[in-house]
């Protein structure tokens, strides 16, 4: 985890921003135990609702309604407002089922993480990944999605090759 700390502060200086959902803190909870965090790490917040998503993190809310707030673009859209939010360089986000759901026919669970780097000119780049979690009880789920969006955001501030690596 110490990794993260040397990449965020190896120059230039970057500082992170975290948005949750599924996840309920517990990707904040594993940056925050990194020793010297508070050198890059500005805050987070757990927008569990679609109305927090959207009031908080300027989510889309037509978007978000037509996919129960669950998808790759949201996880992006909820990375650029912790961005935004909190005035960081770099988001990450989590968003997903950590339980079956049957009225959105979702049979295991599963979440995607987005990230988003503030670029010069004020754009984004962003990336997202899906976590399957097939077979895991509601906290273990949480749990994976916490580790691969941690180890996601690791992969990204290493570098591009970095990045492709699974």
């Amino acid at each position: 985890m110490n990794d993260l700390k040397s990449l965020m502060l190896r120059g230039p200086r970057l500082t992170l921003a975290v948005a949750e959902s599924l996840t309920s803190g517990r990707l904040q909870a594993r940056i925050g135990a990194i020793s010297g965090a508070s050198e890059f790490f500005l805050g987070g917040v757990t927008a569990y609702s679609l109305d927090g998503k959207v009031r908080h993190l300027g989510v889309d809310r037509a978007e978000a309604l037509a996919v129960n707030g669950v998808s790759a673009r949201v996880a992006e859209q909820m990375a650029r407002g912790a961005c935004v939010l909190f005035g960081a360089d770099l988001g990450v986000a989590t968003t997903g089922y950590a339980e079956p759901s049957a009225a959105w026919d979702v049979t295991e669970p599963f979440a995607w993480w987005g990230l988003a780097r503030l670029q010069p000119g004020g754009d984004f780049a962003v990336a997202s990944g899906r976590v399957d979690c097939p077979g895991l009880s509601r906290v273990d789920a949480q749990e994976r999605v916490a580790g691969a969006a941690f180890d996601a955001l690791v992969r990204w501030v290493r570098g591009p090759a970095a990045a492709r690596t699974p």
